[in-house]
């Protein structure tokens, strides 16, 4: 289908500035080959300034649909005719609620090429959202697109999607716009803490399965061995006045700083010691590819595609979910070790440039043209 340029559409429910998967839907649509890819984003619900800003700059067609509650669905009938009127080659749907609309109206408009893609979630527990990823979304999806292997045999093996439409894909880094130069942000200097204070970093919207509980337990932990030690915890979410409450509660409050939501993060990070992730499940974190690009050794939970990001013990170090005395030893023995810290940096950062935004988007635009023309005129 080189003949013309393909017109794709990326399909959201919140073009956040934080969340992972939002980020990287937003830098697939602006970094996609233009000589090849007509782009636009449509998000269902709301938009933060940043990426509206990011999508005018790169003069990007966007549009909202104004949904404003879950069950705000009359507003979704809007993406009709849109779809109707602009058609889409191809309608590339970003988690569930629009991955659930996006292939079911994109079907019934007759829009050539239907990816929904999953970014990631337990697979377990919701038996109408495992029915619906299955028996709809799998049956309405020209392709239904993974981000780990693990994660692509859950669809299959729980969910029961058809095993021939799903694929895994990778995600990529996307540096954050509007972040601060690193020389100008000092979180040490900022918080008040020494500046030679041994410092961990993490970054992440504080859902539950982020288990942001156990990385401040394994601090508490951590303290016996490296007793200078000091967490900084980028983001905001629901689960922040119950981590304001532990922290609290087990004598930490002058040693877990929570930030709030910053868009400095690459610049915190190269600050850090050493950048920790304690998710009970992760998709491909976009939080791996910035401890990578900021040189800062991570240790992290052996979930989803991690352990496909990060060669245990060569590139970072992988603990299992749930344990904090395990994020303990794995931050203390690189806090103490600055020679390893070192190499496994290097290491992080040599195998990123297979996840550049560039990259993998050459790779999206070379599947929408495999799959369209796949799909008689």
């Amino acid at each position: 289908m080189r003949g013309r340029r393909l017109k794709v559409l990326y399909l959201l429910d919140y073009l956040s500035a934080g969340g992972g998967a939002e980020r990287f839907t937003l830098g697939l649509a602006i970094h996609v080959p233009r000589d090849r890819i007509d782009a636009s984003v449509c998000f269902t619900r709301k938009a933060d300034p940043q990426p509206l800003a990011d999508l005018r700059a790169a003069g990007i067609p966007y549009c909202g649909l104004g949904r404003r509650k879950r069950w705000d669905i009359h507003r979704i009938g809007g993406l009709m005719p849109y779809l109707l009127s602009e058609r889409f080659d191809v309608i590339h749907t970003h988690m569930f609620g629009s991955n659930l609309w996006g292939t079911t109206i994109g079907a019934a408009c007759r829009v050539p090429v239907r990816i929904a893609h999953e970014h990631t979630w337990s697979y377990e527990g919701d038996p109408v959202r495992m029915w619906l990823d299955g028996h709809v979304i799998g049956r309405f999806a020209t392709r239904f697109i993974a981000v780990s292997e693990a994660d692509a045999r859950r669809m299959v093996q729980i969910e029961g999607v058809p095993a021939d439409k799903v694929i895994v894909m990778p995600t990529a880094y996307v540096p954050r716009n509007g972040a601060a130069p690193a020389a100008v942000t000092d979180i040490r200097t900022e918080l008040g803490i020494p500046a030679d204070a041994p410092l961990i970093a993490t970054a992440a919207i504080m859902r539950p399965q982020k288990a942001l509980e156990v990385m401040i337990e394994a601090l508490a932990l951590l303290l016996k061995r490296v007793p200078d030690a000091h967490l900084v915890i980028a983001g905001d979410g629901p689960e922040r006045p119950m981590l304001e409450k532990y922290t609290l509660g087990l004598g930490l409050g002058d040693r877990v700083h929570l930030l709030g939501v910053r868009q400095d993060v690459d610049a915190i990070l190269k600050e850090a010691d050493v950048a920790a992730l304690s998710s009970d499940f992760e998709g491909m974190p976009l939080f791996t590819f910035e401890s990578a690009a900021s040189g800062t050794p991570l240790v992290a939970t052996e979930v989803g595609a991690l352990p496909d990001l990060v060669e245990d013990g060569h590139s970072g170090l992988l603990v299992p979910p749930r344990d904090p005395e395990a994020l303990a030893q794995g931050m203390a023995t690189l806090l103490m070790d600055p020679d390893r810290r070192e190499r496994l940096a290097v290491a992080a950062a040599e195998r990123l440039e297979q996840y550049t935004i560039d990259r993998v988007a050459v790779e999206f635009a070379d599947l929408y043209e495999r799959l369209r023309a796949e799909v008689r005129p």
